[in-house]
């Protein structure tokens, strides 16, 4: 799994006009999945994102977690993010899990976050065309990749 996290004042997705859901102060996370991706890897990602110490405490260093400022999260699904450039100008998506194996490892990750954080978890809806808005912070984004913990 490979996240691209972005602290922000707030976030939503939209979908047909309609906003599906939206956050205050916390991060957006776009997940992307691939073949590969287990119970481990959300286990160990949502652990990690609950623990990042990358909100500002009151002398203006990154120390404090979400959880420490009480924030929400919004989790969007992104194939793309398993993108290959290697050959050509057309992007792969060759390693990007299929939706059979993605949305439940999607699901898994969205209710396992909510389990660990209990803070408020919005999502995006799998698949679908989303407008994505957000007003990031900092800005602070940060990748991970679950293939690399070491």
């Amino acid at each position: 799994m490979r996240v691209v996290i972005q602290r922000v004042k707030e976030a939503s997705v939209t979908i047909n006009g309609n906003i599906h859901s939206e956050i205050s102060q916390g991060l957006l996370i776009l997940l992307g999945i691939e073949s590969e991706d287990d119970q481990t890897d959300i286990e160990w990602l949502c652990r990690k994102i609950n623990n990042l110490r990358i909100f500002s405490d009151d002398a203006g260093l990154m120390n404090n977690s979400i959880q420490d400022i009480q924030g929400a999260f919004l989790v969007v699904s992104q194939f793309t993010l398993h993108a290959s450039t290697k050959k050509g100008n057309r992007p792969s998506y060759i390693k990007a899990a299929k939706p059979e194996i993605a949305i439940p490892l999607y699901e898994a990750f969205v209710d396992y976050l909510k389990s660990i954080s209990n803070l408020k978890v919005g999502t995006g809806a799998f698949g679908a065309d989303m407008k994505v808005a957000l007003i990031n912070d900092g800005p602070v984004t940060i990748i991970i990749d679950s293939k690399n913990r070491a």
